[in-house]
């Protein structure tokens, strides 16, 4: 089978393209060939590294997230059968085999039913964004533990960088659940991709009052902030979040630090989450797989530019260029074509 691999951390040239022998499942796993791979953010910093071209212990194969079709059964998997599609989690966590290669291994858990309605590339860009969003939305202390419809009905939540794929996900999910959700975006473009996702009220940072916009939307404040870039917003976040609201941050580069306003915090009782989707709790990871699997059977997650998540892909050989993009600031989601459908 082909695969991407790579040997030492670096610049996305350290990955090649490979024949490798097929693996086989073992008790609870499925081998699952992967029709795309979905590239996120921490795919490319994880190889990356610090850039100093360290050597692994293992090669590795990259990406996190995908879509495909099981193929075979490890002994002693139920409910799953060879021929079912299927989207995947936190595949490269933890091990050395991502998404990036025609066939994978994975314990049965962590592929998730994809509906008939829905395609691969929806699957294949669920996974890390989904997760982060769902873990954002639930962390408040007398929030839900799990969304499902009504589960946010009454409250207000603003997304920074809606028109992320984390933002995204978090502007579909927190509508599904019902609530107010309000986005704010860097320009006009990025503003309609944030409707199109569902938020109902789109501000643009760079030419509005983001504190007075934000009360004009929701005159008591917001409940839960989705934060893309604390450093830069810690002030606005604090203006409008309501007393004993929450502040969710999911996003930091490396070494960036947050210098937050202690009395302004401890006057609102503000509770601060600090979220990465790979080490959160076994219970917190089940109920947002499982939430986003209901999402996505009630036709609440979508992708494409005509629900605010532009598509752009390649072929599995040219899975550096797709890192590349994803590095660059593309907007919308990058999906790496592995397999036939």
């Amino acid at each position: 089978m082909k695969a991407i691999v790579y040997e030492m951390t670096g610049p996305s040239s350290v990955m090649t393209l490979r024949d490798r022998p097929l693996p086989a499942p073992g008790p609870g796993q499925v081998r699952v060939r992967v029709v795309v791979s979905g590239v996120n953010p921490t795919d490319w910093k994880a190889r990356a590294a610090s850039g100093t071209g360290s050597m692994l212990e293992a090669p590795k194969v990259p990406n996190q997230d995908g879509a495909g079709v099981i193929d075979e059964l490890g002994s002693g998997v139920t409910g799953l059968t060879a021929g079912d599609r299927v989207w995947l989690w936190d595949v490269a966590w933890g091990g050395t085999e991502g998404t990036a290669q025609e066939y994978v291994v994975v314990p049965a858990a962590q592929a998730v039913a994809l509906p008939a309605t829905e395609s691969f590339d929806t699957g294949a860009s669920l996974g890390i964004p989904a997760l982060t969003a769902h873990r954002a939305l639930t962390s408040s202390q007398d929030g839900p533990a799990r969304l499902s419809p009504g589960a946010l009905e009454g409250r207000v939540v603003l997304v920074t960088g809606g028109a992320g794929a984390v933002g995204h996900a978090a502007i579909q999910l927190a509508r599904w659940a019902g609530a107010t959700v309000i986005a704010t975006v860097s320009g006009e473009r990025k503003g309609e991709l944030a409707r199109r996702a569902g938020a109902h009220s789109v501000i643009n940072y760079r030419t509005a009052d983001v504190p007075q916009a934000v009360h004009e939307a929701a005159a008591g404040g917001v409940d839960v902030i989705v934060d893309v870039n604390a450093p830069a917003n810690i002030g606005n976040d604090l203006k409008v979040v309501k007393p004993g609201g929450t502040i969710s941050i999911y996003a930091a580069n490396p070494g960036e630090s947050l210098a937050i306003p202690i009395r302004e915090s401890m006057g609102k009782n503000v509770q601060y989450q600090f979220i990465l989707t790979y080490t959160v709790t076994e219970q917190q990871k089940a109920a947002a797989v499982a939430a986003v699997a209901d999402a996505l059977k009630a036709g609440a997650l979508r992708v494409g530019d005509e629900h605010g998540l532009p598509l752009t892909r390649f072929r599995l050989e040219e899975t550096a260029a797709a890192h590349d993009a994803v590095e660059q600031g593309f907007v919308g989601k990058v999906l790496v074509d592995v397999s036939e459908s």
